[in-house]
């Protein structure tokens, strides 16, 4: 069965993101206690390029695939988790690349590198980090993970920031009755 990317979040209605974010199964990693730990001989490069072994894995299902298992303990270290293994991955700045963002009603909407859809809000927080001068943001995906956002989403996020008016808390913005900072 071929894969089908998710329509761009322009053309969608919170409705029908919800609906998205819903569909998508992951495997039930927190359930699984493998024995076995081991490396993974893997990296995640800070432009979102995953390798394995030195050489950049070029099919995307392969990198869907291990992104669902992908889990960050409370150390910072990245984990590949199967029922049987859990193997260390190298991660040099987010396991996900933010790649596109929507204001939807009081939500906004991420598309990452891996396709997945994330709304903003407390159980997936974004973060202000780097100085003022060179800000990064980041957004909570999954089981610790994070995604930082790109050059173009985060000039959209600023857009979002710019046309909702700065008060005097200075840069921010509000997704599913949360807010978050803009600025470190």
């Amino acid at each position: 069965m071929p894969y089908e990317p998710p329509p761009y979040l322009a053309s969608l209605t919170l409705a029908e993101i919800a609906e998205l974010v819903a569909q998508r199964k992951l495997p039930p990693v927190e359930g699984w206690a493998p024995q076995k730990l081991g490396e993974s001989h893997m990296v995640i490069r800070a432009d979102g390029t995953w390798l394995h072994e030195g050489e950049p894995i070029r099919r995307e299902a392969m990198v869907r695939a291990f992104s669902g298992l992908l889990t960050r303990d409370e150390t910072g270290h990245h984990w590949l988790v199967t029922p049987f293994e859990k193997l260390s991955i190298e991660v040099e700045d987010a396991a996900f690349i933010a790649t596109d963002c929507v204001r939807r009603e009081d939500a906004l909407v991420f598309r990452l590198n891996t396709d997945d859809i994330i709304i903003a809000g407390p159980e997936h927080p974004l973060r202000a980090a780097g100085s003022a001068e060179e800000p990064a943001i980041y957004l909570g995906v999954r089981r610790g993970c994070e995604a930082r956002l790109n050059r173009s989403t985060w000039a959209q996020l600023a857009e979002i920031a710019l046309a909702e008016g700065a008060d005097e808390n200075g840069w921010q913005v509000t997704s599913q009755g949360a807010t978050f900072r803009l600025v470190p």
